[in-house]
């Protein structure tokens, strides 16, 4: 039988006016110290978002977002954040900041070992709508 891992994630939001702390969730960063794991999976819905800010420059957000991927994947391209190890990685993706990207703060849990299917249960939790089927 696996041991459990522990694992750290945060829910990554677009905050369109932050004078109004009005958010849509839009994705989930996950690390598992132990495994060495730090991943980002990231979901626009944008008649959400547009329904927030009907403004909003979808294009800006999307290239904010994917420099969480960089950074999230490391290496020369997210320099000089990217060469941190993984951990230090994921404590500057998930500091406090008053921006139009925003995450959570930062909860605990644990899972038998698959990182990526634990990473897809909180995508379903925490930013996919659940349609409902009448």
């Amino acid at each position: 039988m696996h041991a459990h891992d522990t694992y750290d994630y945060a829910v990554v939001r677009v905050v369109p006016r932050v004078e109004r702390e009005e958010f849509v969730n839009v994705g989930v960063i996950l690390s598992c110290e132990r495994a060495k794991f730090l991943e980002a999976r990231i979901e626009v819905d944008e008649a959400r978002l547009r329904a927030l800010a009907p403004d909003i420059d979808l294009a800006q957000v999307r290239r904010h977002l994917e420099a969480i991927a960089a950074i999230c994947r490391g290496g020369e391209a997210a320099a000089p954040i990217g060469l941190l190890p993984p951990r230090a990685r994921f404590h500057w993706l998930t500091a406090k900041r008053s921006a139009i990207i925003q995450t959570s703060p930062v909860h605990m849990g644990r899972c038998g070992g698959d990182l990526g299917g634990t990473l897809e249960h909180l995508m379903d939790r925490m930013v996919r709508v659940q349609r409902s089927s009448r």
